[in-house]
Formats: C-alpha cells, sequence, structure tokens
C-alpha cells in the first residue's frame, strides 16, 4: 500500500547510536513527526510533498543545547529570542536552555511568560531557565515551585555563583523536594575577583590578572558536597580544569545526582589563544592549561563530561573590542558548536559520530527530561527535529555567514571539517544552506 508524506528524505546515512554503526535510509515526516524509517534496500513505496536527495550527507537529531543567553529581555542590542534561535538553526541545534541572567531577570512568572510568547515566534525549542535567587543577588530565593509551574524547566544564577553556602542548602533542598535540575556556575568570585584570563605563564606575559583554576575547583566540590547532602540533581556548567573533572568523577563513583557540560572553546582553544584572537577570546571561566585541555577531552571520552553545550554569550562590537582586561566575557557558539565539536573531536579520533551525537542531543535530553517528550532522538514517532549535516568538508566560518547580532567569536576565520545543511524543527525547514 502507498504511504503519503509530508517530506521524505532519500538516500541519507544514520548513525545507530547503539553500536556506533551507520546506515542509508529514507526518513519520511508525516505531521511534524518521524513516520517512517526505512533503510536502503528495503521495499518501500512511499510518496511525498517534498522529497530532498541526502546522498553523501547524514541525518543527525536536533541538537540540544543547555546553555545558551539570548539576551531577552533587557539586551536585545546584542541578541534577541528570534535572532539567537536563528543562530542555533544555522548550527543544527532544535532546543536550547535560555539562562537567566536578563534584565529584569528570570525571576518571575510575568519574565517566563514573556520569554514563552516570545519564543512563539522562534526557530527553534526555548526552554526558560529560571533564577535560583531574586534579582540574582544571592540574597532571597525564588519560589521554585511557582516557577516550575509557570514554565521553567531549570534553575540557575549562572553569570555567577549563588554566594553562600547557606542559601545553596536551602535552594537545594527546596529542588530536591521537587525534583528540580540545579545548574550551577562553580566560581569562588573571591578567589577569580579582578582577573580577566587564566592565570598562568600566558597571563603573566602579558601582564594581565588571572583567574587560578582554583576559583572552579573550590566552588565545584562546594556544590557538589551540597548536593549529596540534600539528594537534588546538579548539573555543573562550563566545566574548564583538571580539578573540576576530578572532583565531578569522585563524586559520580560515590552516586552523587551530578552531571557536567563543557563547552568547544574548552577542548579546542588554549589561553595562548588570547594572544591571537585577544578579547574574542575572553570568557568565564577562561580558557585553560593545554593541561586542561587534555584533561577535559579524557573526561568526555570517559564519560565524566555529559554533554557539549555552548554559553553562547552575543556581545556587541564596542563591548569586545580593546582592552582584554576590560572587555566584557563571553563568546557565541550556537552555529559552530556541532562543526567545532566534530572537527576536534571526531575528526582526531578521540570519540565517534555516535558519541558526539550523544553529547549533543541524548544526553542533554536525558539531564532535562527532553526524552520524555521524544526529543534528542531519531526514531519513528519522536518530533521531526534533525539536522542534515556534511562530513568531512572544508567549512571556513566568515562573519557574514554568523546568523545572529553579534559575531564575538574566535572561530571566525577558522575551517572546520563539517557543516550543517538544513535544520528540521517538527518537520518545517527553519534552515537551509543557500
Amino acid at each position: 500500500m502507498n504511504k503519503h508524506f509530508d517530506l521524505m528524505i532519500t538516500n541519507v546515512r544514520r548513525v545507530r547510536l547503539s553500536n556506533g554503526s551507520s546506515e542509508i535510509c529514507t526518513v519520511a515526516v508525516k505531521d511534524g513527526r518521524i513516520a517512517a524509517i526505512a533503510p536502503r534496500g528495503e521495499t518501500v513505496d512511499f510518496t511525498a510533498d517534498k522529497v530532498i536527495d541526502g546522498s553523501g550527507r547524514f541525518i543527525i537529531p536536533g541538537m540540544i543545547d543547555l546553555h545558551v543567553h539570548l539576551r531577552e529581555p533587557g539586551f536585545e542590542y546584542k541578541e534577541d529570542i528570534v535572532s539567537g534561535s536563528k543562530c542555533a538553526a544555522a548550527g543544527g541545534v532544535t532546543s536550547v536552555f535560555a539562562m537567566p541572567n536578563t534584565k529584569p531577570a528570570t525571576d518571575s512568572t510575568e519574565v517566563l511568560e514573556y520569554i514563552s510568547d516570545k519564543a512563539k515566534n522562534a526557530d527553534c525549542r526555548v526552554f526558560p531557565v529560571a533564577a535560583i535567587t531574586k534579582g540574582l543577588a544571592s540574597e532571597e530565593l525564588c519560589d521554585m515551585a511557582a516557577l516550575k509551574e509557570a514554565g521553567a524547566w531549570a534553575f540557575s544564577d549562572d553569570g555567577k555563583p549563588v554566594m553562600t553556602s547557606k542559601l545553596l542548602y536551602e535552594a537545594m533542598k527546596n529542588a530536591a523536594k521537587d525534583d528540580l535540575l540545579i545548574m550551577s556556575h562553580c566560581e569562588d568570585m573571591s578567589l577569580a575577583k579582578g582577573g580577566a584570563i587564566n592565570e598562568g605563564k600566558i597571563s603573566r606575559m602579558l601582564n594581565i590578572p588571572g583567574i587560578p583554576n582554583l576559583a572552579e575547583d573550590v566552588a565545584t566540590e562546594r556544590d557538589i558536597m551540597v548536593a549529596e547532602a540534600t539528594g537534588a540533581r546538579l548539573h555543573i556548567c562550563h566545566v574548564s580544569t583538571r580539578g573540576s573533572l576530578d572532583c565531578i568523577r569522585r563524586a559520580k563513583a560515590r552516586g552523587v545526582k551530578v552531571t557536567a557540560e563543557t563547552c568547544p572553546h574548552y577542548f579546542s582553544l588554549t589561553d595562548a589563544d588570547v594572544i591571537y584572537y585577544g578579547a574574542n577570546a575572553k570568557m568565564n571561566p577562561p580558557l585553560r592549561s593545554e593541561d586542561d585541555v587534555k584533561a577535559v577531552i579524557e573526561a568526555i571520552c570517559d564519560g565524566t563530561i555529559d554533554c557539549i553545550s555552548t554559553d553562547h554569550a552575543p556581545h556587541s562590537t564596542e563591548e569586545k573590542s580593546g582592552d582584554v582586561k576590560t572587555a566584557l566575557n563571553g563568546i557565541i557558539g550556537l552555529q559552530t558548536s556541532f562543526a567545532a565539536s566534530y572537527t576536534n573531536l571526531v575528526m582526531q579520533g578521540h570519540i565517534d559520530l555516535a558519541k558526539l551525537i550523544e553529547l549533543m542531543a541524548v544526553n542533554p535530553a536525558r539531564i532535562t527530561g527532553l526524552d520524555k517528550l521524544g526529543l534528542g532522538t531519531l526514531e519513528v514517532g519522536s518530533p521531526a527535529d534533525f539536522a542534515i549535516v556534511t562530513l568531512g568538508c572544508e567549512n571556513t566560518v566568515t562573519k557574514e555567514s554568523l546568523r545572529g547580532k553579534s559575531t564575538n567569536t574566535p572561530f571566525v576565520g577558522m575551517t572546520f571539517a563539517a557543516r550543517v545543511d538544513a535544520t528540521y524543527l517538527s518537520g518545517k525547514c527553519v534552515f537551509e544552506l543557500n
């Protein structure tokens, strides 16, 4: 019997996550969901309103970025929800978690409702992360239960930590009671104060105040201990140091409910790159040493790192120009995350494509509960969120190719070995390479 679909991608290669192998197949979409997957050689009688030839390309699940700054409300000159979603779509990312350091902060039901309303016109799914403390001020806890009811998917004071252990303890007790996810920016501010880049030979050579690894390590250990004491689920953001990774590894071994993310810049760049890229290589935590980069890659390989996020942080040209000491922290990364990760992890032989898909789609869905919505996978019945990618190509990043409002990234001018050709959200094309 002939089956008719809305969309059909033929001759495309799909990765089997169970064993890392791949197969050429036909993927069919109907009513916004994956309706059929037929391996090549299987007799099919499919027709569709639109047919795409996927020869020579891969189809992968739409990626999920747990750490994105969309800047809206309050800083729309840097980025907004719509422009940020265009960056996501161009990078094969179909779901993002929007951090709460907006103006006003995402600490009320009104702000959550505003974000949800704006996201209706976005080219990706936007899941708001609400603040742990009111105004991110580390003085008074937010009503986390009410914020969850209003649409918050996780809680964080990202941009800075919850300052006191007592307040964090109370927050994690509340989170454990309602099974809420806490996402921690692990930084001892007293140790990091005044620093601009990683503390080491590069900071001394450039005469720039440094941030020691200890600032991250101490805070990571603190947050893990509080999570262990309360039974809360803890996700540690943008891990960059060997010491933090050792803390996380030990915690996982003893059963603490902890997961962790890192970002492409922490396994592809070092603090020496500040010499070449200046303020566009300045972020928090800072780029670290070659030994830390090695440790991050080891942690990706052994499962200590659960997922790759971007900490996508748009800034205006004025905010990132001039002195590294005074420039604002952060780089954009949504559009380049898959290409940079494939190039620096898969092409270098550290992991395979199946593992990369786990890090960028499967595990983020599991950590946040999006797997219950069928996201992060490419199976019959799941939402048709996917990307079509070309691997083993030459893809040079240019300022003109970037889809958002800001261009603050050291990756401009770099050539990667992968590109996103098209991205689909609920079966609708939200990005297509010209």
